[in-house]
């Protein structure tokens, strides 16, 4: 089967390890870099300020770990935008981007908002699909974007960007695992970003994407279609467990990977079975309809 092209690997993007700490994206987001590097965050969880220019104020995106070097990092970029903190808002309820929500909006005074109650907090504000988010001198859209876990959300800008956490990374592609991630609603998801035409992705880890986002979304679907493929054919040559499949689908992988290989193939598993493509437990022996 056809690797599809990764549209980024000729495009001039930073290298691993050397992504500024901040960084002016557009007039309306600054990104500051959480020192939380690892194989799962690349160079760390972005956390993104927005705001109109001469506001006065700005919206905090993805604080990330609650770290004190990471919170003077943002306290800096706020003085410089000569802004204070009026809102925090939530991508999903993972800890390398929710953290330091609760901790760092009592700091600031400001609310949380996200998808899920917890992450929201007590006196935090839930957020709905399709919410027009007046904030910080800018109109910011609530876009569903469940499929990395069920309560993640992407922010449009009115510039056209679109704040999309882990849903899309700068680097490689989001993992979704089972039983926390759904692939079909994944899918569906990339399919209605990228019907917003995005001007631009700024994901939760990685550089931000602006030579041509809708070539990266295309990528992704690719790319998911092609995992697909590769073990409907595995099945087909008599793999039978999510074991023999990872072992026949990433048998070029390191090892080191393979643990996580193996989630991804039960969320894959797991959306032929609802398609009734594929039958049997996901933990025992799974063969096609």
């Amino acid at each position: 089967m056809d690797v599809p092209a990764d549209p980024r690997a000729t495009w001039d993007l930073p290298e691993p390890g050397a992504m500024p700490r901040t960084a002016v994206l557009e007039p309306l987001v600054t990104r500051v870099l959480a020192p939380n590097p690892s194989p799962m965050t690349l160079d760390g969880t972005n956390t993104y300020l927005v705001g109109a220019p001469g506001s006065g104020q700005a919206v905090l995106v993805d604080p990330g770990p609650d770290d004190p070097v990471h919170l003077a990092a943002v306290e800096t970029a706020l003085a410089q935008r000569d802004a204070r903190c009026t809102a925090v808002l939530v991508t999903h309820h993972h800890g390398d981007h929710a953290e330091a929500a609760l901790p760092w909006a009592a700091r600031f005074g400001a609310r949380v908002a996200a998808a899920d109650p917890r992450v929201a907090g007590p006196g935090g504000r839930v957020l709905a699909p399709g919410e027009q988010l007046a904030l910080a001198g800018t109109t910011i859209g609530v876009v569903p974007t469940p499929g990395h876990c069920a309560d993640h959300l992407a922010f449009r800008l009115e510039s056209g960007s679109v704040l999309i956490g882990d849903h899309v990374l700068g680097r490689g592609t989001s993992v979704v695992t089972h039983p926390e991630g759904d692939v079909l609603a994944y899918l569906e998801s990339l399919r209605r970003v990228h019907a917003l035409g995005p001007s631009a992705l700024y994901c939760g880890h990685g550089p931000e994407l602006t030579e041509d986002p809708g070539a990266v979304l295309d990528y992704y679907l690719a790319h998911r279609a092609m995992r697909e493929g590769q073990l409907l054919a595995a099945l087909r040559e008599g793999a039978r467990t999510v074991g023999e499949l990872v072992a026949t689908v990433y048998a070029e992988v390191p090892r080191t990977v393979w643990p996580a290989a193996a989630q991804s193939t039960r969320a894959t598993l797991a959306k032929l079975l609802a398609e009734g493509v594929v039958e049997g437990p996901l933990d025992g022996r799974v063969r096609l309809s």
